[in-house]
């Protein structure tokens, strides 16, 4: 168990120190410790489960909103894969010592560019109890230490997911000192993260805009920004209406309350009165409430008169804006203005509008006849993920465990000086 007496700053102390163990583990021995992880998750499942419904109830009591209660809610199902998540992350390559430059200099120098471990990895985060284990097993697996702050709503969630990764560590001979959580010391605690410079090596959030931009603003730690979804669909001239429709409903049904569920689709004037009327049918026969502009209000029934603000919402929920745009140009020119630069996607058979559309959005992922469900670092084949930023410095897009290394250059040489 972890002592509830220590401060944050110690408990982040700690983690630095068995950060410098991590680092030195092997391939064979952070595979043990994540399947021993996997293990462990599964075993505790009902016990998980358990303090779930303690959070969930509290989180109907307070008046959390659908969409946090649904990011917070655990049950058998999702239990069983966060411990596959941490399985898959335990046979994917090990990212430390990946030789990322190799060269020898005129004077003989040899010199290589080696991936390294961060160190330690904070996070802070809201109602998002898969963030706490995957987080972890992507933290160890690329050999550094991890601090969470996983918010009240999870609080019971985290501590038992967190107690349970730590008796893994400690049944395999490793440290259990390199998981830690302060959601003890509230928000005092992400405070003191987030100013732990030298202690914490990078920070990334994740949650709603308000809280990204509230650790942005204030951190003096290097920040991972992960950002809001206002995520667009284009449905170009040529667009298939099965296609149109069947990947419009799954990118805004198939789960309404993460990031990359759609918020917007933008409509070519040549194919509106064609995709409008079936597509926004068949959302509305899925509980989507469709805010439209005044060409879908025409061409659609009981749509919500859509206002400016429809255009930069992340709904979180079964609601989605709908415009008709002239043309491409009028499309990219909306996505340029309130995109914020996640996941974009365009229904067409053109390949000169394909074309164009990944080479001028500007986001993290641009996709051609697909749904925007895939931006996920599972998806990607990362076994889990970090989060997906949405900043244009070295990680960008779903983040795995290459995103969780630093570099650093060995130089060996034979007794060589500068003139």
């Amino acid at each position: 168990m972890i002592e509830t007496v220590v401060s944050a700053r110690d408990r982040m102390l700690r983690a630095k120190t068995a950060a410098r163990e991590i680092a030195l583990l092997r391939d064979a021995q952070k595979t043990e410790a994540l399947e021993a992880m996997a293990a462990a998750i599964s075993a505790d499942a009902a016990d998980i489960v358990a303090a779930n419904v303690v959070d969930i109830s509290r989180g109907e009591a307070s008046g959390l909103s659908l969409a946090l209660q649904d990011r917070l809610r655990l049950d058998h199902a999702r239990v069983k894969s966060l411990a596959d998540a941490v399985a898959l992350v335990a046979v994917l390559p090990d990212p430390v010592g990946r030789v990322l430059d190799d060269r020898t200099l005129a004077n003989g120098l040899h010199l290589q560019k080696v991936a390294v471990p961060f160190g330690v990895v904070g996070s802070i985060y809201e109602a998002r109890p898969n963030v706490t284990v995957d987080i972890a097993a992507l933290a160890l697996r690329s050999g550094n230490s991890i601090v969470l702050r996983g918010g009240t709503a999870a609080e019971m969630t985290n501590a038992a997911l967190v107690a349970t990764m730590r008796r893994a560590l400690t049944s395999v001979g490793i440290t259990p000192e390199a998981i830690q959580t302060i959601d003890k010391f509230g928000r005092e605690g992400a405070r003191e993260l987030m100013h732990a410079r030298g202690i914490i090596d990078v920070l990334v959030p994740r949650g709603s805009a308000e809280l990204i931009s509230t650790v942005v603003t204030e951190s003096t730690v290097p920040v991972i920004e992960t950002g809001a979804g206002v995520v667009h669909i284009v449905l170009d001239a040529t667009a298939p209406l099965e296609w149109a429709r069947e990947i419009v409903v799954n990118a805004k049904v198939q789960r309404p309350s993460v990031c990359n569920a759609v918020e917007t689709v933008l409509v070519h004037r040549g194919a509106a009165e064609r995709l409008v009327p079936p597509i926004t049918s068949a959302l509305q026969a899925s509980g989507v409430v469709v805010h439209g502009d005044t060409d879908v209000q025409k061409l659609g029934t009981d749509i919500v008169p859509a206002t400016p603000e429809d255009w930069k919402t992340e709904y979180l929920g079964l609601e989605i804006a709908m415009r008709v745009v002239d043309d491409l140009d009028g499309a990219l020119a909306h996505i340029r203005e309130y995109s914020t630069h996640h996941t974009e996607s365009i229904i067409t058979t053109d390949d000169a509008s394909a074309d164009r559309f990944l080479a001028e959005v500007d986001s993290a992922v641009v996709m051609v006849n697909s749904s925007t469900r895939f931006t996920d670092g599972s998806e990607f084949g990362f076994g889990a993920e970090v989060g997906i930023s949405t900043q244009k410095l070295h990680a960008r897009g779903p983040m795995g465990l290459a995103e969780l290394t630093s570099t650093k250059w060995l130089a060996r040489g034979a007794g060589q000086v500068r003139a």
